[in-house]
């Protein structure tokens, strides 16, 4: 009998789970225990409706619903979270991390709600423990969050839905359901954050202006997309007035909208502050230039890649080899940047992010004159998760590795830095996109012969993932001083043993699921 990736998937989840529990152990950890077993039944239902046909929206293909390990994301790491603001005394982020594990569980039961309303015949069985589990989370958020801090948790909920019916009707086949929770629920958390800060006040002067710049870039990003996928519905786009036009919109609402709303929030002009910031030190100049160096290094993979191509057959594509390489240059990019200048690596990594948002919608819209110069280099590196219109692994990845540095709680960490585990905590995304998931794929696809029940990826390729990033603890060890791991080495090596078992039997992103149970689990 053939083991089922699946339940392997979700123990490794109940294990995170009980981890965080164990560690924190209060009321809402037991409410994620019971969010977890709704979830992972709900799971089988949501798959159900996705081999039928049965489900509302055209999700990606060839992969399981994903629900159970995208629903606690975000409860698990506002659990983690919350464990650190109280040590230090921050009452505001301790309360900010309860909302975060709140909004998750909501999510996640709006998520469970809608699979249970479309599932036909009416399943019994499932429905009981979705209620049961359901009413246990209401009755301990109801004695938990305050009248504000429930109307916060509606808002979220209310961009959330509206969002998922604009982007998935506009998107089919980009998402699992468990990355659509996982995806459209952080842009809507975030989202509701911007409002409510902007809303709050003025401004304050006092304030890191760093912060601003995610937030502020994504609802661009988001309009700016939304706006134009409409609107190329009833017209054109791959003429040059389409093109002029959407280029003269992105300005204005760059310049227009963005950068005085920044202004605004920030009490700097932010071009200003950016020049200032880049040119503080000698450091952030010689960063600068090194990452430029990378950045032609991947464009010379790419040509070199698509010359290939025209000289061969029109059906090449490139090796799994070829495309870690990118994996490569992101550790190369972000390891020196986590040692020398973590802010300047925030702030790098926001404008890569928007610049490679801004090409996708290039490409996709076939915008003048670079859409079909990028449609045609980039299909070279498309694989079977690349199902919909966007091409998104390669956002992905650097979504992977940027997470834990956007999420590192500045104001919840002590003057000497997270200690033991959580030193490591920025190098999260590093170690299991940038060294584990890549020397996984490379020593896999080359010598593994044992494969684990029920997947193609195999022992050989597991066990050199998790020797790899042992390695790169010890490395990142010597290069860091403000790591100190102490006595939590073991505990250091369970979580990267962990999250490379996820890795070998989930079906989901990994590039965006791993670096964040890996940062789940470091926190702790």
């Amino acid at each position: 009998m053939q083991l089922d990736p699946v339940l392997v998937e979700s123990a490794v989840v109940f294990g995170v789970v009980i981890c965080v529990h164990s560690a924190v152990w209060s009321p809402l950890s037991w409410c994620c225990i019971a969010l977890a077993i709704q979830a992972f039944y709900v799971q089988h239902k949501w798959d159900r409706l996705i081999r039928t046909g049965a489900a509302v929206f055209q999700f990606r293909p060839s992969a399981n619903s994903g629900v159970l390990p995208a629903s606690m994301v975000l409860p698990l790491l506002g659990l983690a979270l919350r464990g650190h603001c109280i040590a230090v005394g921050n009452v505001y982020m301790e309360r900010f991390a309860v909302g975060v594990t709140v909004i998750g569980m909501m999510l996640a039961l709006f998520l469970s709600l809608i699979a249970l309303g479309i599932t036909r015949p009416v399943p019994t069985n499932t429905c009981v423990i979705a209620g049961i589990a359901s009413s246990a989370i209401l009755y301990t958020v109801k004695q938990t969050l305050t009248v504000s801090e429930v109307i916060e948790v509606l808002e979220v909920l209310l961009i959330f839905v509206y969002l998922s019916l604009i982007l998935l009707y506009l998107l089919p086949r980009c998402f699992t359901p468990g990355e659509a929770l996982l995806i459209l629920g952080g842009i809507s958390f975030i989202i509701n954050q911007l409002i409510k800060r902007s809303l709050a006040s003025s401004g304050n002067a006092n304030a890191d202006p760093l912060q601003y710049f995610l937030p502020v870039a994504v609802l661009g990003l988001v309009l700016l997309g939304i706006f134009f996928a409409v609107l190329f519905v009833f017209m054109e786009s791959e003429t040059w007035s389409a093109s002029l036009f959407f280029h003269t919109m992105t300005a204005v609402l760059g310049l227009g909208l963005l950068v005085p709303w920044l202004s605004l929030l920030t009490q700097h002009h932010p071009i200003t502050w950016l020049m200032h910031f880049i040119t503080e030190t000698n450091t952030r100049l010689w960063l600068i230039g090194f990452w430029a160096a990378l950045l032609l290094l991947a464009v010379a993979v790419v040509m070199h890649q698509n010359s290939h191509r025209s000289a061969g057959s029109k059906k090449h594509q490139a090796s799994t080899t070829v495309r870690k390489y990118f994996h490569l240059l992101t550790i190369l990019t972000f390891a020196p940047g986590l040692a020398l200048d973590r802010p300047l690596l925030h702030l790098a990594a926001v404008g890569c992010l928007s610049v490679f948002l801004f090409l996708e919608f290039v490409r996709c819209f076939r915008i003048r004159p670079l859409g079909a110069p990028l449609r045609h280099l980039l299909t070279l590196f498309l694989d079977e998760r690349d199902s919909g219109p966007l091409i998104l692994t390669h956002i992905y990845l650097l979504l992977g590795v940027a997470l834990p540095v956007w999420l590192t709680p500045a104001s919840c960490t002590p003057s000497g830095g997270l200690g033991g585990a959580g030193g490591l905590v920025p190098y999260a995304g590093v170690l299991a996109v940038g060294v584990g998931d890549t020397v996984a794929s490379v020593f896999g696809s080359t010598v593994g012969e044992i494969r684990w029940p029920g997947t193609k990826k195999t022992f050989e390729g597991t066990a050199t993932s998790i020797f790899a990033q042992i390695i790169a603890v010890v490395v990142f060890l010597i290069a860091d001083s403000s790591i100190n791991l102490n006595a939590s080495y073991s505990w250091v090596l369970g979580s990267i043993t962990m999250v490379a078992m996820l890795e070998a039997y989930t079906s989901q992103i990994d590039n965006l699921l791993l670096p964040l149970y890996l940062y789940i689990l470091l926190l702790l």
